[in-house]
């Protein structure tokens, strides 16, 4: 698609510098524009790449501009960063969705499906499933048995959704997730571990992304729930029974015990382990690569592995790379010690 300087500072209330003709067919990184692209920068750090980008549009924070004009066009405004996110969602947009049924396609007779719908090649819908409006499902997806998916859903290639799960409107699932497989529930007898049965599902709120190869596990009784508007990395692990609350985000590789609650608006960070049966409060942060195995309380910040407040695990960081250091110190003081006693 091309678009001009002036159609787009009309998307996002921008106030043009330089020529409003100006046509753009891309986009670039701003540290490898090209000609013909459109970039964007919005902190002080990039402002260099004002003049120096070969870019021929370029979105920019007012408060970087100062100068009345630019070898290139400028798109003033208030958040850059904001603006071209505006523009990337109205571009998607743009690209349009798909709708119908492809060939290959294996739909229950008692199956559900709501208007403005796409089921890829090779997707199993099972019987009662129930799909909302407008939601996107992929080819070579598995939908189990009593499934409801809501409206305006997107659903990537090789995502399997079990048995009796619920997936609420507007929520994205990335490729080969799996929501609602058993939960990890094995009862030790003299025999060997002996299979608890997974009676549960998974329900998923509305809003929520989840990223590729993430499992969620069903409950064992009872349900895993994630909350509205919660976002979720790649290759995340789940248990059985916890609950997410809303607008939380997790990133990468993190990975939640059973039966742990999990409030709002938290932040847990990549590699993080969380032990199960515990309770972490509202807007928590949990540095990358800690592990927490006690209740974190609002607005706590932990860090480290058993985690504790990342202020105090700082501090006492400090004294650990001296460690050896310190080790020394004392037997010295030690050592002198003793030599004045013998005197």
């Amino acid at each position: 698609m091309e678009f001009s300087a002036s159609q787009i500072a009309g998307f996002i209330n921008g106030k043009i510098i330089g020529d409003e003709n100006a046509v753009i067919t891309g986009v670039s990184p701003i540290e490898s524009g090209e000609a013909g692209h459109l970039s964007f920068v919005a902190q002080e750090r990039f402002a260099d790449y004002i003049d120096s980008s070969k870019c021929s549009v370029l979105i920019v924070s007012e408060k970087l501009l100062t100068k009345e004009s630019y070898s290139k066009t400028i798109i003033a405004v208030e958040d850059a960063y904001l603006s071209f996110q505006i523009l990337m969602n109205l571009y998607k947009e743009m690209q349009g969705r798909k709708s119908g049924i492809e060939d290959g396609a294996v739909f229950h007779e008692t199956s559900v499906v709501g208007e403005n719908v796409y089921v890829g090649a090779f997707t199993c819908v099972s019987e009662k499933v129930r799909i909302g409006d407008g939601t996107q499902i992929y080819p070579h997806v598995y939908i189990g048995k009593n499934v409801k998916i809501g409206k305006n859903c997107v659903l990537y290639s090789g995502v399997r959704i079990y048995d009796y799960c619920a997936i609420g409107d507007n929520c994205i699932i990335h490729s080969n997730t799996v929501v609602g497989s058993d939960g990890f529930g094995f009862q030790p007898t003299k025999d060997g571990y002996q299979k608890i049965p997974q009676l549960g599902n998974v329900v998923i709120h509305d809003n929520v992304e989840i990223g590729s190869n993430c499992s969620i596990d069903r409950g064992t009784i009872g349900s895993t729930i994630i909350g509205k508007g919660t976002k979720i990395d790649n290759l995340i692990q789940i248990a059985h029974n916890v609950k997410i609350g809303e607008n939380n985000v997790i990133a990468a590789q993190a990975g939640i015990a059973g039966s742990t609650v999990i409030g709002d608006w938290n932040m847990i960070g990549g590699q993080v382990g969380i032990v199960g049966h515990i309770q972490i409060g509202n807007q928590v942060k949990i540095q990358a690569q800690s592990g927490v195995n006690s209740n974190a309380k609002d607005g706590e910040i932990l860090y480290g592995s058993p985690a504790i407040n990342a202020g105090e695990y700082r501090r006492n960081y400090v004294h650990f790379r001296n460690f050896t250091d310190i080790i020394k110190r004392i037997n010295t003081l030690e050592l002198n010690s003793k030599d004045k006693t013998n005197e």
